[in-house]
């Protein structure tokens, strides 16, 4: 089913993202862990894309066994890193015979060691592009990626919005934010949005903290912030894993009750293929469903 047609009939939408495993150890325990996930009632889920194409192969075979042998609804992600466009089509192509409904278009990372991104010979520049690759010649649903905190390339929030629009235009029918803990950035980069005409639905990406130096890290990777009150609580649990995990845990599921209260279409889980956080947040959001009480704005439209 595509995605864009499940977020207009089922708001909120809860997902999360996977990443291919290099083993076949660690391919067992994700399908696990997505069984595990799929109880509590998922909408779909996405599989990452490595740069370069380092995971290409895993994320059509992921992609494939998350609907055939789990039976969720799937996203693959797809970028232009190395890639020439035949390649892009013979992924896509792959793809759809699998019977994937959803693409999510990104322009990509620059593999590990290199620091600019370098468009492919017989290759695509930027998403925007590769969305409109997609949507000219095939029937998949695309999403796109979007920046409360503004791209890490971008000069400005009005710069990083001008190119998201082009995304928008090219045919991507959603977007899913990059990881974020403020919700104050989310509602101002949402009301940002649609003043520049964009109307799509704008997931959020949610991330439970399940070990602060590990997530540090992943922020730093991103150019995401991590709130002065939440880097405290975490110092002050002195690298208790435990503590940390509690506290994790707590903040994604406050985080994201207000986001789903306040009219956000739905959260995107960063779960980095483990279970245990993800699935208490997302069980305590099914539990109280905040989305049923009353709303003081609305980010659907």
């Amino acid at each position: 089913m595509r995605i864009a047609e499940i977020i207009s009939s089922r708001q909120p939408v809860f997902s999360v993202e996977f990443f291919p495993p290099k083993t076949g150890e660690g391919r067992d325990q994700l399908l696990e862990t997505a069984r595990d996930l799929a109880e509590l009632e998922l909408d779909f889920v996405s599989v990452t894309y490595g740069a370069g194409g380092s995971t290409r192969e895993g994320t059509v075979d992921i992609t494939t066994a998350l609907k055939e042998e789990v039976g969720l609804e799937v996203m693959a992600h797809l970028s232009c890193v190395g890639e020439t466009r035949d390649g892009l089509a013979g992924t896509l192509d792959r793809l759809e015979r699998a019977g994937v409904d959803n693409i999510f278009a990104l322009r990509g990372d620059p593999p590990r060691g290199e620091t600019d991104f370098v468009q492919p010979d017989g290759g695509l520049g930027s998403a925007a592009e590769l969305t409109g690759f997609i949507t000219d010649r095939y029937g998949f649903s695309v999403g796109g990626a979007c920046f409360p905190e503004v791209h890490p390339e971008a000069p400005d929030l009005e710069t990083d919005l001008t190119y998201l629009k082009t995304k928008v235009d090219a045919g991507a029918e959603f977007l899913i934010t990059q990881l974020f803990f403020d919700n104050r950035s989310y509602f101002d980069f949402v009301d940002a949005a649609r003043a520049r005409g964009i109307t799509v639905p704008i997931l959020a990406g949610i991330i439970p903290v399940t070990g602060y130096a590990h997530t540090k890290r992943i922020c730093d990777l991103c150019d995401a912030s991590i709130p002065a009150e939440l880097e405290q609580a975490m110092l002050a649990a002195e690298g208790d894993p435990e503590a940390e995990f509690n506290l994790g845990v707590a903040y994604a599921a406050q985080q994201s009750a207000e986001l789903v209260a306040m009219g956000a279409p739905g959260i995107h889980f960063y779960a980095l293929n483990k279970a245990p956080a993800t699935r208490a947040v997302l069980g305590a959001l099914r539990a109280a469903q905040p989305w049923r009480g009353a709303r003081g704005r609305t980010t659907r439209s």
